[in-house]
């Protein structure tokens, strides 16, 4: 709604990009809320990110995921989102594809990791392979001397009332995650 999900997934996108021979696209879900509602929430107008449709997922290797967090979990708009991919699963056309998930949340309280574990139960009913970035991003994960969100998980911010943007660290943190994950997706697929 404020940018803090763009804003990494623009750096998981240069992430994924930097790995040779991959595309990296990036998509937002469509909006549930009515402009009204919007309005009242102080909402900027949404961005130009295309709008994915659910058939779209099939034609993609992999995938990172991107919400904010509502009450500890993905936001709904992502959640119906999700809800709309009934064909792909009965299909199981999106089965043995990689993904990985990151976020953003008002608090350090807000759920950076129970967003992450509720959101794994729609990968495992697609037959997805979650790719958490583990410790991999090294002496990040560890810092103490900053506020810094993301997790094990994948990555992640801090929004808090909205005027709080990504700090470097995790803007680095999800370009990490980007690059990584494409690797994945890439060796998975069997691509040198």
């Amino acid at each position: 709604m404020y940018g803090h999900v763009e804003k990494l997934a623009e750096e998981i996108k240069k992430g994924a990009a930097s790995v040779e021979g991959v595309e990296a696209i990036l998509w937002q879900v469509p909006e549930t809320l009515p402009e009204e509602v919007l309005g009242k929430m102080s909402a900027p107008p949404k961005s130009d990110v295309p709008v994915i449709t659910p058939s779209e997922l099939a034609e993609a290797d992999g995938f990172v995921f991107g919400f904010p967090t509502r009450f500890g979990m993905m936001a709904a708009q992502f959640k119906a989102f999700l809800d709309a991919t009934g064909g792909l699963w009965r299909t199981q056309q999106l089965a043995g594809k990689p993904a990985g998930i990151f976020f953003s949340t008002g608090s350090q309280g807000g759920g950076q990791e129970t967003t992450a574990l509720t959101a794994i139960t729609q990968l495992v009913h697609h037959g997805m392979i979650f790719v958490p970035i583990g410790y991999t991003f090294g002496a990040g994960m560890f810092e103490m001397g900053e506020v810094k969100g993301g997790s094990p998980y994948g990555a992640g911010t801090y929004a808090g009332d909205g005027s709080r943007q990504p700090s470097k660290l995790e803007l680095e943190q999800a370009f990490h995650q980007g690059k990584y994950t494409a690797t994945i997706t890439k060796k998975l697929k069997g691509v040198h």
